[in-house]
C-alpha cells in the first residue's frame, strides 16, 4: 500500500485530537526532558549519567525477550518481562542490570517497521529507564554464559498516554575492566500496543487458516480391485503425527475464530492413509502403518472446522500464476483447473462434513495482474484474494481501505494487509524471535485500527505453509487480537461481501509489474506441455478400458498435482514427478499390445494370417480396431484389397489371435503393418510390422507333383499283385494243409510283446479295419491351430 496509507488520517473531532495530543505531551514531558539529556558520545541513564556508545551498532551484550504478557495490557494489568541476557563479548561486565524502557508513541505503521528492523541498535534515540525497583541486576555476567532475568511492572506505572503504540525497550546496563562506567551495553526494542478503553469503532479481522501441504501421493495405485493407494514417502504422515506441522496447525486453529483454508488434495492423501496403503521405498514399496494416526488427524480436524467458516482451493492448490503467465496457450491447461475445481465436491464435504466455499482463488504471496486474475475466476471462482503489496493504493488515502475491491467483470479482489500478513515469516524457532513477531503484529494491527473512526474489514492471509514455530506466533498473535479493545474477528465471505471504500484503488496492475522472484520460481512452459501430452496418452487410453474410472482418477488427480504451488522452489522435484507419471501412464498402455511377428510364409494363393493382441491389465480392454495392411497390394492383396479391419475385445490377463485372409498374385516379399486404433480412429500403441514371403506354386510344378505322386501309385500296386501271385503258387505246391503252414510261417509265431495279429488277405478282397497304414495314408488327426503368435518360417493356415 502506498506509504500515505500509514499516517493516521484526522479524527472526526479536531478538538478531540488537540486535546489528546495535549495530553500525551503533558504526560511525555518527563520522557522527553530525559531524550533531550542525552550527550553526543552516549546515552543518558536515569541517574544522568554519560554512556559511551559501542563501536558496532548492536552492543556486546545480547538481550533476548522471551516472553511480554499481557501482548496489549489494559488499564490494572501487570506487564511481566522475563529473557536472557548473553555477554557476547570478551571481557567480564560487571555491576550490570536489565532495565525496562518506555519510548514515545510509534505514529505510523512504517515507524513500526524501522523500529522493528533496528531492534537492537545502540546507536538510535534511546528512552530512559522507568523506576530503578522494577530492574534484575547481575554482579557479573560472565563471557559466553546466558543469564535468565524477569521482570513485572504494573501497567499504571509505564506512565502510557493516550491509545496508541508505543516503543517498549528492555536493555542491560553495566560497566567493565575497558570502560569502568556504566554504559549501555545491549538492548532490544519491542512494543506495548494500548489501548485500555476500548475502540469507537473496531476493525473486523479475517484470519486465513492454511491447511496446505506439499505433494504426497503417487499416480500409482495397487492392481487389486481396491486400487491400494502409493504414497511417495512418509513425510506425511510425520506432519499429522503429534507434534507435526499439520498436527499444530490443527490443534492450535480449533481454539481460534479464523477461516479454514482447505486443500482437498490434502484432505484425500490422509483419507487414504485411513486404509490399506504403501510408501515407496526405493524401486519397491511397502505397507503403510499409519492408519490410526490418519484416522485421528481427521477426526481431529472435523471437529476443529464444525462451526467455522471453510474455503476449498482446487485440488492440489494449482498455481495460478504459473498457469496464466506460461500455461494459457498450450491446449488443456485450462482445463485442468477446470477439472482440479470440479472435485472438490467430490472430496472435501465426504471428509470434512461440511460444504466448504469454492468462489475463492488464492494466487501464490497476494500477488496479481490481469492475466492473473483471468486466468483465477476462469474456473468458477468470482473473488480472488491479493496483497496490498500487488494491489497498491495510489490516490493518496491516509488510511488502509477496507479489503473488498470490485476491480471489474463481477469479480472482487479481496486485499489482505501486507504487514500483517507477512509479519511470520522467517525463522521464529527462538521464542525471542515469536515474541517479538507477535508484538509487532499487533503493534501494526492497532496502528492500521487508529487511523481513521471509520470501520473497516481487514484480511490476514499468511504463508501458505507455516512452519510449526510459525503457526504458534501466529496463534499466539491471534488469541491476542481476539481479546483485544481494538478488533473482531469476522469471516471471509463478510469480508468480501462488505461494502468496498470509494477512495480505494481498483486497478488491477499489468504483468510487467509482477514480481521477478515470484515469476522466476514459476512452472515453465514445458511443464505444461508435458502435462499436455500426458492427458493426450490417458484420454486415449480410457477410451479402450472397460472400468475407465480406475486410471482416469487417480492420473487426473495427478495431473493437478504437477500444477501445484508447492513445487515451486523444488524444480528438479517437479520435473521428475512429472515424467514418473508419464512413465508410468506409458507403462500401463503398454500392457495392450500387439504380439511381434516374424517373417510368415506364404506358400499357395490365398491363406490368413494371425494376428494376436495381448491384454496384461485386469480388466477388458475393447472394442478396439485391428487393421492390418499390405504395403504391396499388388503382390499381396488383404481381403481383396491392401487392408483389413476387424474389431477386438480382450479379457483382462489374455490375449486374443484375429486371423485375416490374403491371397498372393506374385512371388517374393511383401510387407505388411499390425496397428491397433481406436473406435474414434486414434492409433492406439505402437504397430508390428512384419514381412510375407510368398512362394506361388506353378501348373508345372503341379504336373511334376502329379507324376511322382502317380508313380508311387503305379510302384505299389506292382507289389500288391505280385505278393498275391505267390501265395497262389505256394498253394498249389503243399495243398490245403501246406497252404495253412505256409500262411502260419507268413504271419509268424504269436507275438509275447504284443504285435498285432493279422489274417492272410485273399486276393482281392477289401482291406478291412486294422489294415497296415501305407505310407501315402493321410495322418489319422490333425492338431488344433495354435493361439500362438507364428514363429521363424512358420506356415499359415490355408
Amino acid at each position: 500500500m502506498a506509504e500515505a496509507a500509514d499516517f493516521q488520517g484526522t479524527s472526526p473531532s479536531p478538538a478531540r485530537r488537540w486535546l489528546r495530543r495535549t495530553t500525551a505531551l503533558l504526560a511525555g514531558a518527563p520522557l522527553l526532558a530525559g531524550l533531550v539529556q542525552l550527550p553526543a558520545a552516549g546515552a543518558a541513564h536515569a541517574d544522568g549519567q554519560p554512556a559511551a556508545r559501542a563501536d558496532s551498532d548492536a552492543g556486546p551484550v545480547s538481550v533476548a525477550v522471551d516472553s511480554l504478557t499481557p501482548s496489549a495490557p489494559t488499564d490494572g494489568d501487570t506487564v511481566t518481562v522475563s529473557g536472557t541476557v548473553t555477554n557476547n563479548g570478551k571481557r567480564a561486565v560487571t555491576d550490570a542490570h536489565v532495565g525496562l524502557r518506555v519510548g514515545p508513541e510509534v505514529e505510523t505503521r512504517s515507524s513500526v517497521d524501522a523500529i522493528a528492523k533496528d531492534g537492537d541498535d545502540l546507536q538510535g534515540s534511546i528512552s530512559p529507564e522507568i523506576e530503578d525497583k522494577y530492574t534484575e541486576k547481575f554482579s557479573k555476567l560472565v563471557p559466553g554464559v546466558a543469564e535468565h532475568f524477569n521482570i513485572s511492572v504494573p501497567a499504571d506505572d509505564l506512565n502510557l498516554g493516550e491509545d496508541g503504540v508505543y516503543e517498549f525497550a528492555v536493555s542491560l546496563s553495566g560497566q567493565t575492566s575497558a570502560q569502568p562506567w556504566e554504559q549501555i551495553l545491549g538492548i532490544q526494542r519491542t512494543f506495548l500496543p494500548w489501548q485500555p478503553g476500548g475502540a469507537d469503532s473496531k476493525t473486523r479481522t479475517t484470519a486465513l487458516w492454511p491447511l496446505i501441504s506439499t505433494t504426497h501421493m503417487a499416480a500409482e495405485t495397487g492392481p487389486n480391485e481396491e486400487q491400494t493407494p502409493v504414497l511417495l514417502n512418509d513425510d506425511l504422515a510425520k506432519e499429522i503425527s503429534p507434534g507435526g506441522r499439520l498436527n499444530q496447525m490443527v490443534t492450535l486453529g480449533k481454539d481460534l475464530d479464523v477461516t479454514w483454508v482447505v486443500d482437498p488434495d490434502l484432505l484425500a492423501s490422509v483419507d487414504a492413509m485411513t486404509g490399506s496403503y504403501r510408501v515407496r521405498d526405493g524401486e519397491n514399496t511397502v505397507a503403510g502403518t499409519h492408519q490410526d494416526v490418519a484416522k485421528q488427524w481427521l477426526a481431529d480436524l472435523q471437529d476443529a472446522v464444525a462451526d467455522k467458516e471453510v474455503v476449498a482451493l482446487p485440488f492440489a492448490d494449482p498455481d495460478l500464476a504459473s498457469l496464466a503467465h506460461n500455461g494459457t496457450d498450450v491446449t488443456g491447461s485450462l482445463s485442468q483447473l477446470k477439472s482440479a475445481t470440479d472435485v472438490i465436491d467430490n472430496t472435501v464435504p465426504p471428509i470434512l462434513k461440511v460444504k466448504p466455499s469454492t468462489e475463492f482463488a488464492w494466487p501464490v504471496d497476494g500477488a496479481v495482474d490481469r492475466s492473473i486474475v483471468k486466468v483465477a475466476t476462469s474456473a468458477g471462482a468470482d473473488k480472488v484474494i491479493a496483497r496490498s503489496d500487488s494491489l497498491q493504493e495510489d490516490n493518496g488515502l491516509s488510511y488502509t481501505p477496507s479489503a473488498a475491491r470490485p476491480v471489474g467483470g463481477g469479480t472482487t479482489a479481496v486485499v489482505s494487509d501486507a504487514r500483517l500478513s507477512k509479519a511470520f515469516e522467517g525463522d521464529l524457532t527462538k521464542a525471542s524471535s515469536s515474541t517479538l513477531a507477535v508484538q509487532r503484529f499487533l503493534a501494526q494491527s492497532l496502528g492500521l485500527g487508529l487511523q481513521t473512526d471509520k470501520q473497516r474489514s481487514v484480511v490476514i492471509a499468511p504463508q501458505r505453509m507455516p512452519s510449526g514455530s510459525q503457526a504458534r506466533a501466529m496463534a499466539e498473535a491471534l488469541r491476542a487480537l481476539q481479546g483485544s479493545t481494538w478488533s473482531e474477528p469476522q469471516k471471509l465471505s463478510a469480508a468480501a461481501a462488505a461494502k468496498p471504500d470509494p477512495d480505494a484503488t481498483t486497478q488491477v496492475p499489468g504483468s510487467s509489474s509482477y514480481p521477478s522472484a515470484l515469476r522466476r520460481n514459476e512452472l515453465p512452459r514445458s511443464a505444461f506441455e508435458e502435462i499436455a501430452a500426458t492427458q493426450g496418452t490417458l484420454d486415449n487410453f480410457q477410451v479402450v478400458l472397460s472400468n475407465p474410472s480406475r486410471v482416469v482418477t487417480p492420473f487426473g488427480r495427478a495431473l493437478n498435482r504437477e500444477m501445484s504451488v508447492s513445487w515451486r522452489g523444488r524444480a528438479t522435484e517437479a520435473k521428475s514427478f512429472r515424467e514418473g507419471v508419464a512413465s508410468y501412464l506409458d507403462g500401463l498402455t503398454g500392457r495392450v499390445r500387439l504380439i511381434d511377428k516374424s517373417e510368415t510364409k506364404l506358400s499357395g494363393r490365398s491363406a490368413t494370417i494371425p494376428v494376436t493382441v495381448q491384454n496384461n491389465l485386469v480388466q477388458d480392454v475393447g472394442p478396439l480396431v485391428l487393421r492390418l495392411t499390405s504395403t504391396n497390394p499388388t503382390r499381396l492383396e488383404i481381403d481383396g484389397a491392401g487392408y483389413e479391419e476387424q474389431p477386438i475385445q480382450v479379457s483382462g490377463g489374455h490375449s486374443q489371435s484375429v486371423k485375416f485372409t490374403t491371397s498372393a498374385n506374385a512371388n517374393g516379399r511383401a510387407t505388411v503393418i499390425a496397428q491397433l486404433y481406436t473406435m474414434d480412429g486414434r492409433k492406439y500403441g505402437a504397430p508390428v510390422t512384419f514381412d510375407v514371403k510368398v512362394t506361388e506354386i506353378t501348373a508345372t510344378v503341379m504336373l511334376v507333383i502329379g507324376g511322382g505322386v502317380l508313380l508311387l501309385v503305379l510302384a505299389g500296386f506292382r507289389m500288391y499283385t505280385q505278393r498275391k501271385r505267390a501265395a497262389a503258387r505256394d498253394a498249389e505246391k503243399h495243398g490245403s494243409e501246406g497252404a495253412e503252414a505256409s500262411q502260419d510261417a507268413a504271419d509268424g509265431p504269436e507275438n509275447p510283446e504284443g504285435t498285432e495279429e493279422r489274417p492272410t488277405e485273399e486276393a482281392g478282397a477289401p482291406a478291412r479295419t486294422g489294415d497296415p497304414e501305407q505310407p501315402s495314408d493321410p495322418t489319422p488327426n490333425t492338431a488344433a491351430e495354435s493361439a500362438d503368435p507364428s514363429g521363424t518360417g512358420e506356415r499359415v493356415d490355408r
